[in-house]
């Protein structure tokens, strides 16, 4: 799923900027009261269309209106959603006529580089219309009369933005209703074809021990019948092993490692198999960075688990307590291995008995479930003010790196877009320090977490 557009509601207060936000969102989210700086905090929701709504706080409050210290607050927050948002809807109160305020907010967008699309609020009835007539002075090309109360006039201004952004491209449908596509890869020989052929309960991929039998990436629909019954759907990608690439000799190989990486991209979560008899490999390694590089999920599969069991049966003296102590240990050495994601389910599995297939499946489906959520800008926010708290950043040349906002842009993967400071000043092992507890805080299994950085110096550039 690409970056969905977002809308960034601004105006001075009490013009209607959360009625019309609500109006937008389908239900009452922004709360709707008469008194001037009632949003302060950039409240964010889905309209109908799929846009992100931004409902900011009232630009000019006045000391008498709210303390100094929360107008300054305010001001930030609609400052950085108005750098974020994809569109700006500037709404004015028609009723109220043009206030000196209006156009001082008008102005602050034009030092921003931002063409509004205005709205002239609190059009309730058809003969109302004339009052919006003197907004044009703002010079805004066209403006549209609505009343977010009663409707009048919404229908075209959704039509606009329609027009304005383009569709969204849909979130995924619930797994009921759509296959999740999902790619075994890894080391060749390692069962990944053993396993699709598990699932589809056919001998119809390949199956061989020597190594490489499967060049191409084949496909297949998969309709699986769980113990209790339902139907969850799956579109199998059986990929390639990928060899290192010294050692990818001829074209065919080199084709083959291609068509996996395609795949890899065409995938919503993509299961990495390890050979429970070999552990991690540097190749696994490799494997598991281009999949969070490509920006997809991931499974982590350890096929042969029978093996390794019977191999620990036969072994008294192994060290181990018994099978429970056995698998944790080695899940421990693994995840140590494979640290390019925070959090990942990890499965022991056995193509041959087929031991654990389904949990596996059910891992796949709990990491897709979770892949299209936008994670609420307050708490995003507060925990990450939280986080630097806890752990400043390291001083270079006597300054500090500093996030002064973030907001969600994207799912598919989560990107968060952090306005900062300096861009240039965030350390690789400060990113992983704050992806590791965004991860924790809010669930993200198996998800890529990516930031984008929008510094100080170059959210305030003049453009030309």
């Amino acid at each position: 799923m690409g970056p969905v557009p977002s809308i960034a509601i601004v105006g001075r207060p009490n013009v209607g900027k959360s009625r019309l936000f609500n109006r937008l969102a389908g239900r009452r989210i922004s709360i709707v009261h008469d008194r001037p700086g009632v949003t302060r905090d950039v409240v964010t929701a889905e309209s109908s269309d799929g846009y992100v709504l931004m409902d900011t706080g009232g630009l000019g409050l006045r000391e008498s209106m709210t303390p100094v210290e929360i107008q300054d607050a305010t001001e930030t927050q609609v400052a950085f959603a108005i750098e974020a948002a994809d569109l700006i809807l500037f709404v004015c109160d028609g009723r109220d006529g043009l206030a000196p305020l209006d156009e001082m907010v008008a102005e602050k967008l034009r030092r921003l580089g931002k063409t509004p699309l205005l709205v002239v609020n609190k059009i309730d009835f058809p003969n109302q219309v004339g009052l919006a007539d003197e907004f044009a002075k703002l010079g805004f090309d066209d403006f549209h009369r609505v009343s977010a109360e009663h409707a009048f006039g919404v229908d075209g201004l959704v039509e606009e933005i329609r027009k304005r952004l383009g569709p969204v491209s849909k979130e995924a449908p619930s797994t009921k209703d759509r296959a999740i596509h999902i790619a075994f890869v890894g080391r060749p020989n390692v069962g990944k074809s053993s396993l699709c052929n598990r699932l589809l309960d056919a001998e119809r991929l390949i199956v061989s021990e020597l190594p490489g039998t499967t060049r191409e990436t084949t496909t297949r629909e998969l309709d699986y019948k769980t113990n209790d019954g339902e139907s969850w759907r799956f579109r199998l990608f059986d990929t390639a092993g990928l060899r290192r690439r010294k050692k990818i000799a001829d074209s065919l190989e080199y084709f083959s490692s291609l068509r996996t990486d395609e795949a890899i991209t065409q995938t919503d979560v993509a299961l990495l198999v390890l050979d429970a008899r070999e552990g991690v490999s540097r190749q696994d390694k490799i494997m598991a960075g281009r999949i969070v590089d490509a920006g997809k999920a991931l499974v982590v599969v350890v096929n042969k688990w029978d093996v390794a069991i019977d191999g620990f049966r036969r072994d008294p003296l192994s060290g181990f307590r018994d099978e429970d102590h056995f698998r944790a240990e080695y899940e421990k050495a693994a995840r140590k291995e494979l640290f390019v994601l925070p959090r990942f389910p990890m499965l022991f599995v056995s193509a041959k008995t087929g031991l654990s297939i389904e949990e596996m499946l059910s891992a796949v489906r709990r990491v897709d479930q979770g892949l299209d959520r936008f994670l609420p800008t307050p708490d995003l926010n507060r925990t990450i003010i939280s986080m630097m708290e806890s752990r400043p950043p390291a001083a270079r040349k006597g300054k500090r790196f500093k996030i002064f906002y973030a907001v969600q842009t994207s799912t598919r993967p989560f990107t968060i877009r952090l306005f900062c400071n300096r861009a240039d000043r965030l350390e690789d092992v400060y990113q992983r320090y704050l992806t590791n507890g965004l991860t924790t805080r809010f669930d993200l299994l198996g998800a890529p977490l990516r930031f984008t950085l929008t510094g100080k110096e170059a959210r305030y550039t003049k453009k030309n």
